[in-house]
């Protein structure tokens, strides 16, 4: 039986400077095994996640994945452009660990109250290279409160966030300091991939990453963990 399954989040959903997780997640199972529906929208706060359910209650899945809060995370460190960030993806008040939560949590209700979905909440990507680095202590500290709300609404957990900071850690990471993506940075990327032809591996290796191209977007083993850790947790659901 065909397993549906609805994956929301941002750009990292999105897949346009990440690579596709949702085309790792298909390549995992035989043709025909999971259908997958993306609802990602790059830049989204768990707030603009909340305002755009309409569509994945119409058409409610077998699964629901949840993979949010990596802005509201960056908009907690200093540099972030929070001004610009509120304008341009019309938030009503300013981004805070408090709001995140309560989105997160409002999300979930009405995915839990509207659809018959099993859900689940990712913890987020590492942020950054430096694992005692401010980006990636704020990953660390939302996806805490991501595991929080999963608990509290009583859906699954999924750990994300502590399989990538064991992987930088196997892997040797070198520290790299944590740099804010300017959108410029984000046309840069685009234009290589389009103009170039250089994958986002390639990228990624040339600015010695190893799971991000640009500290936040995944390269091809930053991905690939995000659709191990959904896939390894399905087939407990699915009957």
């Amino acid at each position: 039986m065909t397993i549906r399954i609805a994956c929301l989040g941002d750009s990292l959903t999105r897949a346009q400077l990440s690579v596709d997780y949702l085309v790792l997640l298909e390549r995992r199972h035989p043709p025909g095994d999971v259908r997958l529906a993306r609802y990602g929208v790059n830049g989204d706060f768990a707030h603009n996640l909340l305002r755009r359910l309409d569509a994945v209650v119409a058409d409610p899945p077998d699964v629901i994945t949840v993979l949010i809060g990596t802005n509201d995370a960056r908009a907690s460190l200093a540099g972030y452009p929070v001004e610009r960030a509120m304008k341009r993806k019309q938030l009503p008040e300013r981004p805070s660990a408090g709001w995140f939560q309560q989105c997160l949590a409002a999300v979930v209700e009405r995915l839990r109250t509207q659809t018959d979905a099993t859900i689940a909440l990712l913890s987020l990507p590492v942020l950054g290279q430096q694992p005692d680095g401010a980006a990636a202590q704020a990953s660390q500290a939302y996806s805490r409160m991501i595991a929080e709300v999963a608990t509290t609404k009583e859906v699954t957990y999924l750990p994300l966030h502590e399989r990538q900071t064991e992987a930088l850690r196997r892997a040797g990471a070198p520290p790299i300091p944590y740099q804010e993506p300017t959108p410029a940075a984000s046309v840069s990327v685009l234009v290589r991939r389009a103009v170039l032809r250089r994958s986002l591996d390639t990228i990624s290796r040339r600015r010695g990453l190893t799971l991000t191209t640009d500290h936040i977007h995944q390269n091809s083993r930053g991905a690939a963990l995000v659709a191990e850790v959904i896939d390894t947790w399905l087939p407990t659901r699915s009957a």
